[in-house]
């Protein structure tokens, strides 16, 4: 068995070096963290601002998601080549400036792609602080560091939504990036501090053919199940599952899949060494993450949506609701972290939290309704925290344990890799699925309704209540404006019978939708063929038929309303239900896993080079 060098200097760092060293990885991944959870909440404003539709509407963080995923093998090799701190700090430095452009997007193309380009930034983020923990501290230990880690994507949860529905509110989305630029300078100047750490005997270098076959693989993928739909809208932004842009990219996948495993089982030196699958708790552990990233977004990124679009909150309001959720998943991820360190076991903790995350999305999945209020939502959410707690840093740690010190990097880079994908393909997935579902519901129920297409047609979410597009419909507000417009037009009418004013029977007979008999009546009027003693006659068939008129655009409007909530409700619960399914299997996967002992040294005299 021989033992691996520790990375150079970490073992002989103090613990104050090593703590502040730890603050500003904490700092790092709360940039990062922060920065997905404040988008979440004003996303039905940037929705509503930047005129996005449904299925368009989850890229605002596919694009961050797709550039995030793709290069995490990379920064980990990188990372074990050349050091932590030099790829760390360029991710920050990538991180901030594509922020400052995010918050001067000017139309949905610019902020989708400048979120792709703070991806490339943030997938660094990630991987390397994980990393520099691997290299600071043995796995007996990280548990409780790690556990640390996993509470700080549930703090940004509590401050994401609270100050991105706040600034929302009072100032504009834009400068919900702008949030980014402090608290990445501050992270930098700790990190700058920091010592280079890498493992000492990792030689070779990039495998750029590998990450080039990954992306020609993965971009085509991501494009075709989130764009892929059986029955696309004229003018919608999507197209059908046979037509030659889904199986064009469907084929490209194919391609770049296989090329890319041709070329990493060629390579001296692979992106991602594929004999690491030989390794059980390697392969089982990836796979499983891959599904439960998923059902990490499928949690999060819909919900602002329902309660900005059917409760009817704010933006702060929505960002209050996720509040429970972040504080169960605090005390999840770091009971989970305690409970590992103490007993030296992983996989049980896991089991555990898995078949709560699956209470949790089976109570959200099958009890929501459009009745539903921030209160009874907000409760609902502590057993998803309680759930997900877990997830965010053992099955890191599991890898880790399994692997030589000296690959780390590739060990972290792995997990956060099959995360982030998984993640990706399941919001592509799950967005399609819910733009579909509010679509197919829509229609169901408007029929039920009896309304017809016309009243329909324009439903969907905006975010910011705009009810003539569908928002987060104020019915009471609406039905004023209804029954103002209708009090304008029997003033016209009025004026025009009573006093024969000819201006305002001009006014009236420009309205396209007016009807033979008050047409050819206003024409009298003007032209003076209508004799006076038939005009009082004529209005109030006129103004009889106005009511008439007003009473069935209040009532439909109060059934369009009702059909949009129900729809939408429909949409988020199918998302729930789907997440059921996708917990499970990753449990099922989870209960395969080798659990093996916990080392309690960083240079690995404990771990045979391939254990599990």
């Amino acid at each position: 068995m021989t033992t691996q060098p520790a990375p150079p200097g970490a073992l002989n760092l103090s613990t104050q070096a090593r703590g502040q060293i730890l603050l500003g990885v904490i700092l790092a991944l709360l940039l990062g963290a922060l920065d997905q959870t404040i988008v979440s909440t004003a996303g039905p404003a940037i929705q509503s601002d930047l005129n996005i539709s449904n299925s368009l509407y989850t890229w605002l963080t596919i694009g961050y998601l797709v550039t995030s995923t793709v290069v995490v093998p990379i920064y980990g090799r990188l990372g074990d080549l050349y050091g932590r701190k030099i790829i760390i700090l360029f991710g920050m430095a990538l991180f901030i400036v594509a922020s400052l452009l995010c918050a001067i997007s000017w139309d949905a193309l610019s902020l989708i792609g400048f979120r792709a380009l703070q991806g490339l930034g943030g997938g660094a983020l990630f991987t390397t602080a994980f990393a520099i923990v691997a290299d600071l501290y043995p796995p007996a230990e990280r548990g409780r560091i790690n556990g640390a880690l996993g509470g700080v994507f549930g703090l940004s949860s509590v401050l994401g939504p609270l100050v991105g529905g706040f600034i929302t509110d009072n100032f504009s989305w834009h400068w919900i990036f702008l949030v980014n630029l402090p608290l990445g300078l501050i992270a930098m100047a700790f990190i700058w501090r920091m010592p280079n750490l890498r493992s000492s005997d990792v030689g070779g270098k990039v495998d750029y053919a590998g990450a080039f076959w990954l992306v020609v693989a993965v971009i085509p993928l991501l494009l075709a199940l989130s764009l892929g739909k059986s029955n696309p809208q004229p003018g919608e932004t999507a197209y059908a599952w046979t037509s030659p842009q889904i199986l064009g990219g469907f084929a490209l996948f194919v391609i770049g899949l296989g090329a890319f495993v041709f070329t990493e089982l060629r390579s001296k030196d692979p992106l991602v060494d594929l004999k690491f699958f030989r390794n059980r708790t390697f392969a089982l552990a990836n796979l499983s993450i891959f599904f439960l990233g998923a059902s990490f977004l499928a949690a999060i990124i819909f919900l602002p949506l329902f309660m900005v679009n059917v409760v009817g909150l704010s933006a702060t309001g929505s960002g209050l609701t996720t509040t429970p959720l972040t504080f169960g998943l605090i005390a999840s991820a770091i009971t989970s972290g305690i409970l590992t360190q103490r007993y030296g076991r992983y996989k049980p903790v896991m089991l555990g939290s898995l078949v709560v995350l699956m209470i949790g999305f089976a109570v959200m999945g099958f009890t929501l309704t459009p009745q539903s209020t921030q209160l009874e939502v907000t409760f609902k959410m502590i057993l998803l925290g309680l759930g997900l707690g877990a997830v965010v840093s053992l099955y890191s740690l599991a890898v880790q344990n399994a692997l030589p010190p000296e690959n780390t990097g590739i060990a972290t880079s792995s997990t956060s890799f099959f995360q982030q994908m998984g993640g990706t393909v399941g919001l592509a997935i799950l967005g399609t699925i819910f733009a579909s579902t509010i679509t197919d519901s829509t229609t169901v129920r408007a029929k039920a309704a009896g309304l017809p297409p016309a009243q329909t047609s324009s439903a969907g979410p905006v975010g910011k209540g705009a009810p003539e597009r569908g928002g987060a419909p104020n019915l009471k507000q609406i039905q004023k404006g209804i029954s103002a417009g209708f009090a304008t037009q029997r003033g016209q009418y009025e004026k025009a019978f009573n006093t024969r004013d000819t201006a305002a029977a001009q006014e009236l007979l420009k309205d396209p939708k007016l009807s033979e008999p008050s047409r050819g009546a206003l024409e009298g009027i003007v032209n003076n063929t209508l004799p006076e003693s038939a005009r009082p006659q004529t209005l109030q068939g006129i103004l009889t038929g106005l009511n008439q008129g007003e009473k069935v655009a209040l009532e439909n409007e109060e059934k369009r309303v009702e059909v949009f909530k129900g729809a939408f409700t429909d949409g988020i619960k199918r998302l729930y239900q789907i997440g059921i399914l996708i917990v499970l299997i990753g449990f099922f996967i989870t209960a395969l896993l080798p659990e093996i002992p916990l080392r309690k040294s960083v240079d690995g005299d404990e771990t045979p080079a391939f254990a599990g």
